[in-house]
């Protein structure tokens, strides 16, 4: 593929407008991709006609993270308050779902992801402070790095859902670093803190034939099964992780070494 047809099969580059809801249906896994911006209302999550369903929670589930200032989000009457990198889960059968700005004049981002679900599991709120934390690499390597795992299911039970966060310290640009692929899950990559003026490599395709596409702040990428997901960026910034498939175990992965990349 040429760089114009990478970014038409794989990069979401426009999920946030002002008082509308976007999304992105992939076939692979049938992961959906989505950013909400409320401004001047609330703003209702409808089903589309891919899923053929009555409502669009009716057999999925959905993660939300907000990368924003503070807002509210409405499931089937309860209102949950999200704050900037905290995380809400909700369970396949909710029918209402609704977002909305905060206090005063905060302007929340809403990013989600939402993967069949075949369980009714229960709707949780998760702040950064439940995340599973881990920190890994080095400044040596360009790739410290700490990770919040949200939506895991050491942390809440979910159908195949998986969704989390890194963010890279001053002077560090690298992501997944060593790479890997996982044939029995897809993966999506949400980047954000990125600063004004500065972008984010991601890497694609598999090992021994990669590929990239530059991504600005606020962009989402899809990254296929087959495919290795790594970025470096001119500057540090932060990314979203979100996962479906096969399986719900975190460490399933093929490394990849450095040094065995073309």
């Amino acid at each position: 593929m040429h760089t114009d047809q990478l970014r038409a099969a794989f990069l979401a580059d426009e999920l946030f407008r002002a008082d509308e809801i976007k999304m992105v249906y992939s076939h692979y896994d049938r992961l959906i991709v989505g950013g909400v911006l409320p401004s001047t209302k609330a703003l209702k999550l409808e089903t589309i006609d891919p899923l053929k369903a009555n409502y669009f929670l009716e057999r999925r589930e959905l993660g939300i993270i907000n990368v924003g200032g503070t807002g509210k989000v409405v499931a089937d009457g309860i209102t949950y308050v999200l704050h900037n990198k905290e995380a809400l889960y909700i369970g396949r059968g909710t029918k209402d779902v609704s977002f909305l700005v905060g206090e005063g004049d905060s302007q929340p981002y809403f990013y989600f992801n939402s993967a069949p679900a075949h369980a009714v599991c229960s709707t949780k709120k998760i702040s950064k402070e439940e995340a599973e934390t881990v920190e890994l690499g080095s400044i040596e390597t360009s790739n410290h790095r700490v990770i919040r795992k949200l939506i895991v299911n050491s942390v809440v039970n979910t159908c195949q859902l998986q969704m989390g966060l890194t963010e890279l310290k001053t002077g560090s640009v690298w992501n997944t670093m060593p790479p890997h692929s996982h044939d029995r899950r897809m993966e999506a990559y949400f980047y954000f803190d990125v600063p004004e003026n500065q972008m984010v490599c991601h890497f694609i395709g598999e090992p021994q034939e990669t590929r990239h596409i530059w991504m600005k702040n606020r962009q989402a990428v899809i990254s296929p099964p087959w495919s290795i997901h790594c970025g470096a960026g001119t500057s540090n910034y932060s990314f979203i992780w979100g996962m479906a498939g096969e399986n719900l175990d975190y460490s399933d992965m093929d490394v990849v070494k450095v040094i065995d990349l073309k």
